[in-house]
């Protein structure tokens, strides 16, 4: 009996290490398949790493934001917060494959994995959060609706506005808002619905179309490279709230995560004081929380599955948020945006980063 309970236990343990061994594999296997849990292994994250390379969908047609300046390069403010995710994961800059993406293609190219990231001016609404399977990213840009007519057209309000036809492009929050608020207001008129932004803009300059609708900041990059601007104006009304940044394919946390710190990091840099030129005389503050930001002291970067120098990275390649606005949108550039909303929290806007601890 000894012999045979012997034998048997001896068979059971065999049996049972390689269940066990079997089990780990599979949890191993769906720790590193499933992108819920937030291992860096099964995320984009670690993709953008491992290739050294992130690929972001972007506008290519939107002066200020997105556009192709004259030497054929990606530039603008959305395109900076690109560069600002390639120097933190990557520690590179430049290290970016810019996708440009219509209003239409955008979401199908996050939800495909074609991109890692969108950033084109893009707004946080209810049903991409849920049902689009989009998760957003700190708002880099509050905005509002706006319409542009002609400065000598008569019009001074959204009332004034009454049958006339208005140009919009499709697939963009800006359809249902101009619907909403003119039904709201009684006011009928036509809206007429173009593929692209640029054709909305042909269609305007043309005459085609009595007024046209997007983004106020929108509206202002384009006032500011038509032939002449003076003869354009913006409605003083806003049609809706615009909070605009980048976002991410939903489910995958430790991107998300990433992301989420990485824009942060621009912001908390601004109230710091700490800009791209004086960066490296902060490497030797006292200050904790200035040393944790920029990964002098503790492990926040390795927490995050970044460099712990990613902030610095993101500081000294590409600016604080501060540098990355007034460089593309400021009072030096010729579409004088002012901060307004988008200021620190310290100066009057709405702008602040949670704590680095």
């Amino acid at each position: 009996m000894k012999k045979i309970s012997f034998g048997f236990m001896s068979l059971f343990l065999v049996v049972l290490l390689a269940l066990t061994g079997c089990s780990n594999e599979e949890a191993g296997g769906k720790e590193s398949g499933d992108s819920n849990n937030g291992s860096s292994g099964s995320s984009i994250l670690s993709k953008v790493i491992d290739n050294k390379k992130l690929v972001a969908g972007v506008n290519d047609e939107l002066p200020g934001f997105g556009y192709i300046d004259e030497s054929g390069k990606n530039v603008g403010f959305d395109v900076d917060f690109a560069r600002v995710l390639a120097a933190g994961a990557i520690g590179d800059a430049e290290a970016v494959e810019f996708r440009p993406l219509s209003a239409q293609e955008r979401f199908t190219a996050v939800q495909t994995g074609e991109v890692d990231v969108l950033i084109r001016n893009t707004t946080w609404t209810t049903n991409r959060d849920s049902e689009v399977g989009l998760n957003f990213a700190p708002t880099t840009f509050y905005d509002g609706q706006g319409i542009m007519v002609r400065a000598d057209s008569g019009v001074e309000s959204l009332e004034d506005l009454k049958g006339m036809r208005i140009g919009v492009d499709t697939g963009t929050t800006t359809e249902l808002n101009l619907a909403d608020q003119m039904r709201a207001l009684g006011i009928e008129h036509e809206a007429v619905v173009f593929d692209g932004q640029d054709a909305v803009v042909a269609a305007y300059e043309s005459g085609s179309i009595d007024a046209w609708t997007t983004d106020k900041s929108g509206l202002v990059a384009r006032q500011a490279v038509m032939e002449n601007p003076d003869d354009h104006k913006i409605l003083e009304e806003n049609l809706s709230k615009e909070p605009l940044g980048p976002s991410v394919k939903g489910g995958d946390d430790k991107w998300f995560d990433a992301v989420n710190w990485m824009v942060n990091a621009t912001i908390q840099a601004e109230e710091f004081g700490i800009n791209s030129k004086n960066v490296d005389e902060f490497l030797e503050s006292e200050n904790p929380e200035i040393r944790r930001l920029l990964g002098t002291e503790g492990n926040l970067g390795e927490q995050l599955g970044l460099p712990n120098d990613f902030a610095y990275q993101i500081i000294k390649q590409v600016g604080n948020y501060g540098e990355i606005f007034e460089k593309n949108l400021g009072a030096d550039t010729i579409f004088k945006l002012d901060r307004g909303l988008n200021a620190l929290y310290t100066d009057g806007g709405i702008l602040y980063s949670p704590p680095f601890r």
